[in-house]
């Protein structure tokens, strides 16, 4: 199981909270480090069952100037979304756990979270 967290957003550290307290065996991306390629975001996004335009965060500045909101949300559209995603990390949502089962879940809540450690 592998957690991509940004150590300074409260709901990555509650998740990694929750991981500790249960016993979970897991490793710590800081993805903002070490920045996923368009290929593992495209691995995470199959794994996690949505688009690119489904994990970015479009109120980041990064998102604003780049002008995301505008963009299509169709197939042709989605090479532009993942590089985006690759080029400023800061708007993949996050945390995302993957799952040992090679499934993966935007873990955002306590209920995500302990969804993921059942898997």
């Amino acid at each position: 199981m592998e957690i991509w967290i940004n150590p300074a957003c409260s709901k990555c550290r509650s998740a990694v909270s929750l991981l500790d307290a249960e016993g979970a065996e897991y490793t710590v991306r800081r993805y903002l480090e070490d920045v996923p390629s368009e290929d593992e975001i495209r691995a995470v996004l199959e794994r996690l069952g949505l688009e690119p335009w489904d994990i970015t965060r479009t109120g980041e500045a990064a998102a604003k100037e780049l002008g995301v909101k505008d963009w299509a949300r169709d197939a042709g559209a989605r090479d532009r979304w993942i590089a985006a995603l690759a080029a400023h990390p800061e708007l993949i949502q996050r945390p995302i756990i993957t799952a040992d089962d090679g499934t993966a879940v935007v873990a955002r809540t306590e209920d995500a979270v302990r969804d993921a450690l059942s898997r």
